[in-house]
Order: structure tokens, then sequence, then C-alpha cells
């Protein structure tokens, strides 16, 4: 039986369990810090670059899904990026099919590099987030007046924000990194198979205009 749209119904199990998960340990208390105010705003700055991800690579994954389906048994709809595929194949001469095959390649990991740099763009938005963190606590270190007591208090005080933001916000681009990293190997495994069976496809092609 050919299971229509099967990757993206993996798509919204896998991140229906890791929304689910976070839910969990927000009940929990464990992610109050990020709610903070020194650390709220540059947490929200890379779960937005995180959603714009994981949203480019749901649109990826149901292009894919969707070319899938059309290279299911039968003919692929003529308007179909499949059929257009296929025809720049069989349309190619023999000495320069393999470069037609390299076009089409490119063209489908195309699809899924752009979700790569998004993912991989997380875990320098949480450096940054680092950086800023350690520059705050410095910020607050004043040698001179270290035998104050209130001032003491206050550079401790500074201190503490400080790191809360430097390790909040590492941990928010690695946890996010990973969970997008998750959803473009799925893209990934879709986009090989879709390029295998576009092969196949044009195989079958062959042998019927042969036979």
């Amino acid at each position: 039986m050919y299971y229509r749209y099967l990757l993206v119904v993996r798509y919204i199990l896998l991140n229906a369990v890791a929304f689910s998960l976070l839910f969990a340990a927000y009940l929990q208390g464990w992610v109050d810090g990020v709610f903070a105010d020194t650390t709220f705003e540059l947490s929200l700055i890379i779960f937005a670059v995180f959603a714009y991800g994981l949203i480019l690579c749901a649109l990826r994954i149901w292009r894919t899904s969707a070319d899938l389906n059309d290279l299911s048994p039968g003919p692929p709809p003529p308007d179909s990026p499949i059929a257009r595929y296929l025809a720049r194949l069989q349309s190619a001469p023999s000495d320069t099919g393999f470069d037609s095959f390299a076009a089409v390649r490119l063209d489908l990991s195309h699809r899924v590099a752009i979700v790569r740099h998004v993912a991989n763009s997380l875990v320098f938005l949480g450096l940054i987030g680092t950086v800023i963190g350690f520059i705050i606590a410095l910020s607050g270190v004043n040698p001179e007046t270290s035998g104050d007591a209130d001032n003491v208090a206050k550079m401790v005080a500074t201190l503490i924000g400080g790191m809360s933001v430097a390790l909040y916000t590492t941990l928010v681009g690695a946890i996010l990194h990973v969970w997008l990293i998750v959803n473009h190997r799925m893209l990934v495994s879709g986009t090989v198979t879709l390029l295998r069976e576009i092969v196949t496809a044009r195989t079958s092609q062959k042998d019927d205009a042969r036979g």
C-alpha cells in the first residue's frame, strides 16, 4: 500500500513530541531562567530564527512529500515539478545526461541547504549571547571598589546576571540547533529518496521506450 504524505506525518509526530517535551520542561520550571529580563530578548531572537527554520523545513518537507506522491504508480501530472525533471532527463542527449542529472540533484539539494544554514546560525547566535553575557558580567567588576561591601554586592549581582545570559543563551541555541538538525536530517532522507525515485522512473521510461 502506498502511503501518501508519510514524510509530513513523520514531521508532525517528531515536532509534536518535541513541543510536548518543551511544555513539560516549562511546567517543571526548568526554563524559567529564559524568561528573566536579562535573557528573554536574546532568547526570543534565537527562537524566532528557529521558528523561521522550522517553518521553512515544513514547507520543504511538504513539497518533497508531494513530489514523492507524484512518483507513485502511474505517470506524474504533466504540470508537476517531477514531470519537468523527468522531461529534462529524458530529452538530454546520452553524452550530457550526467550533467542534466547533476542539475536536478543540485536543484533538490538547494531545498536542504538553506535549512542547514539556519540551524547552524542558531549555534552562532548562542555564542554571541555567550559573549554578551561575559561582557555584562565583566562590566560590573571594578577592582578599585572591591573592598566596599555595598559595591561587592552590586558586582556579584551583575556578575550573576551576565553569567545567566551567557549560559541560557548558549543552552537555548544548542537545544534548538539539535531540534532543527533532526528535522533537517528527515528532510535530507526524503530528498535522497526522491532523487532515487526520479532515477528509477527515468530508467523505467528508457526501458519502455526501448521496448
